[in-house]
């Protein structure tokens, strides 16, 4: 009898702050996401891609930036990200910065998250002059959250879709995320210092490629052995 070796695909999730329809931010996320997975396959590496779509959610959002608790129709889209292997990141430029819908639910995310998780860092904006939005105020955002944000960041203006310096910058920066992703650096950094990050009680976040969701609280720590009758020292 033969038997057969399942390997889980790689997975990409795309965080998009579009809120029309067609959207342009969408677009954009959507280009780099099928050039990272045409690279990936080019090396026989399997993935696949999962949309966030924040504008569908805008009401579990905005119940959770009030309430504080991420409910049940928000929880798949914080564990699709938990247990990513890259991240896309996708927004509209309003009033020089980053839409509201994106930053709240970034906002909703536990800081430990996205650690050491590749992420791209995309924007769209009906003015050439926004062009340093992804830069200047995603990648400090999503380095915060101690993500490895990757080397080129995408930016397009209206006259960017028909120009080809476009798609080279889109493929530059889907060289990089599936460099990323093939290398392990994700789990070769977690592996070794997830249990010397700060992690939140309760936190959705997990090590690079833990099967199971993880507590992020240390059992194992000076404090842990006291409040169970132990002694301080291991």
């Amino acid at each position: 009898m033969t038997t057969t070796h399942t390997t889980t695909p790689h997975s990409i999730v795309v965080i998009s702050g579009g809120v029309s329809q067609p959207s342009s931010s969408r677009l954009l996320a959507d280009r780099l996401a099928q050039k990272t997975l045409d690279l990936l396959r080019a090396h026989d590496v399997d993935a696949q891609v999962t949309t966030i779509e924040l504008r569908t959610l805008v009401d579990e959002i905005g119940k959770a930036t009030i309430t504080g608790f991420v409910g049940d129709e928000l929880r798949p889209a914080v564990d699709s990200l938990a247990a990513a292997d890259a991240v896309i990141t996708a927004t509209p430029v309003y009033k020089a910065g980053v839409s509201g819908l994106f930053k709240a639910f970034v906002d909703l995310l536990d800081n430990d998250l996205l650690t050491a998780k590749p992420v791209a860092v995309t924007a769209t904006a009906g003015s050439a002059r926004h062009a340093l939005v992804p830069d200047e105020q995603m990648r400090p955002l999503f380095a915060y959250m101690r993500a490895l944000v990757i080397p080129t960041a995408l930016f397009a203006a209206p006259e960017d879709w028909g120009d080809t310096a476009l798609g080279a910058r889109i493929e530059r920066a889907a060289t990089e995320l599936a460099a990323l992703m093939e290398s392990g650096v994700a789990r070769a950094i977690t592996d070794g210092t997830w249990k010397r990050y700060q992690h939140t009680f309760g936190s959705s976040a997990q090590p690079a490629g833990a099967a199971t969701e993880v507590s992020g609280v240390d059992f194992d720590s000076d404090l842990m052995r006291l409040a169970t009758g132990g002694s301080a020292l291991p």
